[in-house]
């Protein structure tokens, strides 16, 4: 074989492993219930959920609970299933978090919380009030 083609062949072995190792990583999101279920299967996989903060009935974001050193915090977070699980991250609480339209979660539960490794948001758009006013 000539040299370049075993260069081809050890280029086309390495994309073929990260596209492996990278599927592998790759997560779906899931509720709670059933990101619980995995858990209780043994699963020890990050899991990606999606939800929105609890509010109450005036629109106010309810259930955020800061630790002493502001270091790490909890949250109720509501999924798609409408069901309200306790979060538990353990870093500070993210800029903008309070006003974020989404959240997005990712880690496993331990017991009864889920423990959030990241938190990703989905904050309001600052073009959304520049695109209503005009077409006003």
């Amino acid at each position: 074989m000539k040299k370049s083609h075993i260069a081809i062949l050890v280029g086309l072995a390495a994309i073929v492993a990260i596209v492996l190792t990278t599927a592998s990583d790759a997560s779906t999101y899931v509720t709670f219930g059933q990101a619980y279920q995995m858990a209780s299967a043994g699963s020890k996989k990050q899991i990606h959920v999606v939800g929105q903060l609890k509010k109450d009935s005036r629109g106010e974001i309810i259930g955020i609970e800061k630790s002493p050193d502001h270091l790490s915090f909890s949250f109720l977070l509501i999924d798609e299933n409408n069901q309200e699980q306790k979060v538990y991250f353990n870093e500070p609480m993210p800029a903008d978090f309070l006003r974020s339209e989404k959240v997005v979660v990712i880690g496993n539960y331990q017991r009864d919380t889920f423990v959030a490794q990241k938190i990703l948001l989905k904050c309001p758009s600052k073009y959304q009030e520049e695109k209503l006013n005009a077409s006003l």
